[in-house]
């Protein structure tokens, strides 16, 4: 039996809907700027290869949790997503291939520290500041791929119960096949990875006190509260 200097802390996980077991997280990979509108709105070109980053796996936080309001902010964004559960692994998987490994899908928020993400973008430094903080992956339990893969149908997200985000899944300029394949040219993906597939326009900020529902048609709504600062 291994020996660890203190106790090791139990290992991420999500809940799986309609099952008692959980989903074991290994790695959290976002994509950026993967709806043509969105890409817009923050002053971007379309059809750019997609962008990579990553979360703590420790980043997850359950459906209906208290989200601490981030230190170091001012300007603490939404954005609503798609996640993909990874339930194969692999590397240079085909994208005719991509759905096979798939566990299941859920609705996650990417929640962005967007002053500090602006002041990386024109430094050119890395966004771990901005995105890879405690908590800032509230997500809903996965429904698993056996009911129906996602390729199409509404993504939203409303805070106070005013609408701000509202597209469809459709609009993704990389499909979930082809974000698979090309992340798995990067990166062996594993059993347990989570890949949040981009957000729609309409990110906006939040303050301590609001109420966050948003969801991707055929999944569970995500509801969470934003805590105190």
């Amino acid at each position: 039996m291994t020996e660890f200097a203190f106790p090791a802390a139990n290992p991420p996980s999500v809940a799986i809907s309609g099952s008692t077991e959980r989903f074991p997280i290994h790695r959290i990979y976002c994509v950026g700027r993967n709806y043509a509108e969105h890409i817009r709105e923050m002053g971007g070109s379309e059809r750019e290869p997609p962008v990579f980053f990553t979360k703590p796996a420790d980043a997850v936080m359950a459906n209906e949790s208290v989200i601490p309001y981030p230190s170091r902010t001012s300007n603490f964004h939404h954005e609503i997503e798609l996640v993909i559960a990874i339930g194969g692994g692999g590397r240079d998987i085909p994208k005719d291939k991509a759905l096979e490994h798939v566990f299941g899908y859920a609705v996650g928020n990417d929640l962005t520290r967007r002053d500090l993400q602006a002041a990386s973008k024109q430094k050119g430094m890395p966004w771990d500041t901005s995105k890879a903080f405690d908590a800032s992956a509230p997500m809903t339990a996965v429904r698993p791929a056996a009911r129906g893969h996602v390729a199409k149908g509404k993504i939203w997200l409303s805070v106070n119960g005013q609408l701000r985000q509202d597209a469809d899944v459709a609009q993704m300029i990389w499909s979930v096949p082809e974000v698979i394949a090309e992340l798995s040219t990067l990166f062996e993906l594993k059993p347990g990875d989570l890949i949040f597939t981009g957000t729609p326009a309409g990110v906006g900020v939040l303050k301590p006190g609001d109420r966050i529902e948003g969801g991707v048609e055929g999944l569970d709504v995500l509801r969470n509260t934003i805590g105190a600062r």
